[in-house]
């Protein structure tokens, strides 16, 4: 189970000020937030153990609808714990499968009936013929008397107990894509674009995916006696608060659950964000007013007024449910004032420190100068992307800038790209090995990991391309470049393995070789394979292994944020800005990444290229500054710190 890292939050609704029904008076479905995924697939399996051992004191079977995947993962392997301790046994418990793709052999990687039995049935004494799996290899002339068949099977059973899944994109559940009505059942159903791209790394591009899969109908969802929907990680935050806060609608199809008597949300801090008693939390409860929170409000009410920080009134705040502020922080032009100039301090041209300077309202001290930089990158690319322009800034003003690639990204290399590069070498008259590699792209199966020797090209290519973008910057490669190649990323496949100490022991290695005074990694949490979220644990466990060495005490940690989101702007700690040249000079980084150009293999729901995003995300931060009352600049880069302290508690 990963430690579910997360950031210190300031302020918020104060515990128990207020009753529970107020606080959560816009939530239509009732949601548990755990502190951490952890604590929250502890809570869920739980109550499942005491389910079946309610069940088996009735003399029946406990039935279950259940999914595998990263929803489920951390449950199973709860109850897989509890039953190797010998605390509980599944000979009791019926299981059905949720859903799966169709067509997809059982033993396909991707498949449900794959999943399930290796990440939890494989793994406790449940009976054999207890396993309903849903049969997606029969003819489909078949399929329609073969659901009916599976409903029936179903009800034969008593029907189910509990049904365990998570909200897909756009609010699915199950393949019940947008525009599902409530009462349907098993069934064949085509998928969107979405869901096939959701599942695409698995079968080397959307274009070779299922186009249909067989899912449990929202009826028979429904009918489930007790309904669980465990939600991990803030890429799910927003679709969560339209689900649970939203209107019932066909749109989106989790919306449905509202209707139900008996269901939770078990979510973790990160995926109750957008909830409001998270979001805007003075609009449903009594608050503790520190000073980031302040700055949060503050911003919310400069964006929904549409005026900037020293233009708001007192009027502003009491129509817009912060009289509670101003009665706890002083008077609205006091607040307006300290906002601006606290927001005013954030923005520095010297991401380093300036030498010589009076440091004491900017982001970063002046000395020791020049400092010692490690820069963390998830992926071969992620440093380019996401601050490429304070990378330069910070080669161009005289740090010892390392950067260190967490991963090889070769998961993230097309097939004909390493063919292209192979045909380059080629006719640059050096060894051909050209047909000899295109003979094992072509021996490739779906749902296998790929081979070794291809593994390898791809790794070597990403690596050429993230040196050639660093020397773009100015960056010798001979020394400053480290590829960590981390061994949790290097499955050969989509599914990574967990975060282990040979992982760490490599970035501690590093550390203790360079021993910053400045660290940058990425903090983001919504890459949608998860990448990003081990490597900042892998940095933040090598802290803690280095607590008691003499340079982590003035080593300060700034976190970035990958190409999937921005920090909200309340969080921020230093702003860099870039002029319209620095921009340009950071596209030009971003395009020495030439496998990851023109056709991005893994957009998600953007289909922008990677230099896109993040010109579109660093001007619309600087565009947000600009409507605060700030200066206007081209683009800004912006950064959270931690320090020590923070870092290893």
């Amino acid at each position: 189970m990963r430690d579910n890292y997360q950031l210190p939050k300031e302020g918020g609704l104060i515990p128990g000020a207020d009753p529970e029904d107020m606080i959560c008076r816009y939530e239509k479905i009732p949601v548990r937030v755990a502190a951490t995924e952890g604590e929250g697939a502890e809570y869920i399996a739980a109550e499942i153990a005491a389910g079946i051992a309610r069940c088996a004191k009735q003399g029946r079977n406990y039935v279950m609808a259940l999914v595998g995947g990263r929803s489920s993962v951390g449950v199973f392997r709860s109850l897989v714990a509890r039953h190797k301790a010998g605390e509980m046994s599944f000979a009791g418990v019926v299981v059905f499968a949720l859903d799966e793709l169709y067509p997809i052999a059982p033993e396909h990687r991707r498949s449900q009936s794959y999943r399930l039995h290796e990440e939890f049935l494989d793994h406790i004494d449940i009976r054999p013929e207890n396993v309903h799996m849903i049969d997606s290899t029969i003819p489909a002339a078949a399929l329609q008397s073969w659901c009916r068949d599976y409903e029936a099977r179903i009800v034969a059973e008593g029907g189910l107990d509990l049904a365990l899944f998570g909200v897909g994109p756009g609010g699915r559940i199950g393949y019940n894509e947008a525009g599902t009505f409530y009462n349907t059942r098993t069934r064949l159903v085509a998928m969107s674009n979405a869901s096939r791209k959701s599942v695409a790394d698995d079968f080397y591009g959307s274009e070779n995916a299922p186009s249909r899969a067989l899912t449990m109908g929202i009826g028979t969802i429904l009918q489930a006696r007790r309904i669980i929907v465990p939600t991990w990680g803030e890429g799910k935050a927003e679709v969560i608060a339209r689900v649970v806060e939203g209107d019932i609608s066909p749109d989106v199809p989790a919306s449905y659950l509202q209707s139900h008597s008996c269901i939770e949300m078990v979510v973790d801090a990160n995926a109750a964000e957008e909830l409001t008693r998270y979001r805007t939390p003075w609009l449903v409860g009594t608050c503790d007013w520190r000073p980031k929170f302040i700055r949060k409000a503050v911003i919310w009410l400069s964006g929904k007024v549409g005026k900037p920080v020293l233009k708001l009134t007192a009027k502003d705040y009491t129509d817009n449910s912060l009289g509670q502020l101003l009665d706890s922080a002083g008077t609205f032009d006091s607040v307006n004032i300290k906002v601006f100039n606290d927001l005013q301090h954030t923005i520095t041209g010297w991401p380093g420190g300036k030498p010589d300077a009076d440091d004491s309202t900017r982001p970063e001290r002046s000395t020791p100068f020049p400092k010692r930089v490690v820069i963390f990158s998830p992926h071969p690319d992620d440093d380019v992307i996401s601050m490429g322009g304070t990378f330069c800034r910070l080669v161009e003003q005289g740090h010892d800038v390392h950067v260190a690639y967490e991963t090889s990204g070769n998961f993230a290399v097309y097939d004909d790209m390493v063919l292209m590069t192979l045909d380059v070498a080629r006719e640059c008259g050096l060894p051909d090995r050209y047909d000899e590699v295109k003979a094992v792209i072509a021996a490739k199966k779906n749902g296998e990991p790929e081979p070794v020797e291809l593994r390898e090209l791809k790794s070597g290519i990403r690596r050429g391309e993230a040196k050639a973008a660093c020397r773009e910057f100015g960056l010798d490669d001979d020394g400053h470049c480290h590829f960590l190649n981390l061994p949790f990323y290097e499955t050969g496949g989509l599914k990574k393995s967990e975060l282990t100490s040979a992982d760490i022991d490599i970035v501690v290695e590093l550390l203790r070789e360079v021993k910053p005074h400045q660290i940058y990694a990425a903090g983001d949490l919504s890459d949608p394979h998860g990448t990003h979220r081990v490597c900042i644990e892998a940095v933040l466990g090598a802290l803690k292994v280095c607590r008691d060495d003499e340079w982590l005490a003035e080593c300060n940690l700034w976190l970035y944020r990958g190409a999937w989101q921005e920090w909200d702007l309340d969080m921020v700690d230093m702003a860099v800005p870039l002029s319209p040249d620095e921009v340009v000079k950071k596209r030009h980084a971003i395009y020495r990444h030439i496998s990851q150009k023109d056709i991005v293999p893994f957009p998600g729901e953007d289909t922008r290229e990677f230099w896109q995003r993040a010109e579109d995300r660093t001007q619309h931060t600087a565009q947000v500054y600009d409507a605060l009352g700030m200066a206007e600049y081209q683009a800004i880069e912006v950064f959270v710190k931690l320090r020590p302290e923070q870092i290893i508690k």
